[in-house]
């Protein structure tokens, strides 16, 4: 379902693994991503969970179920898992202007 405001917002279209780390130009590795999360997850595949501070793997949409790492609560997302935290914090998800953006949006992710 697309909402009022997406067409404002150009996707980059996102390599999942990167091509420096042996990630191809073939459509399974390739997602829709906003430019906020493109620029910030550069060639990255991991970070630090802030709770458990040890390097943990960023989501990967092709493999994994975004319910079960992300629950949304209001116009913040809270990671479920330490995929899910991590990329939240990677990405900056829960930074101000994103979540003045979930709050026009009424469609729940």
């Amino acid at each position: 379902m697309a909402n009022s405001w997406e067409p404002y917002f150009p996707y980059h279209i996102e390599h999942i693994v990167a091509k420096q780390h042996g990630g191809s130009d073939d459509p399974p590795n390739l997602a829709f991503a906003c430019h906020h999360c493109n620029r910030i997850k550069g060639p990255n595949l991991s970070s630090i969970d802030p709770d458990s501070g040890l390097i943990t793997s960023l989501f990967h949409p092709r493999l994994e179920h975004w319910a079960d790492h992300f629950a949304r609560e209001g116009s913040r997302l809270r990671g479920l898992t330490a995929t899910g935290r991590t990329t939240v914090y990677l990405l900056q998800m829960n930074a101000p202007h994103r979540m003045e953006l979930r709050d026009l949006n009424s469609v729940d992710f």
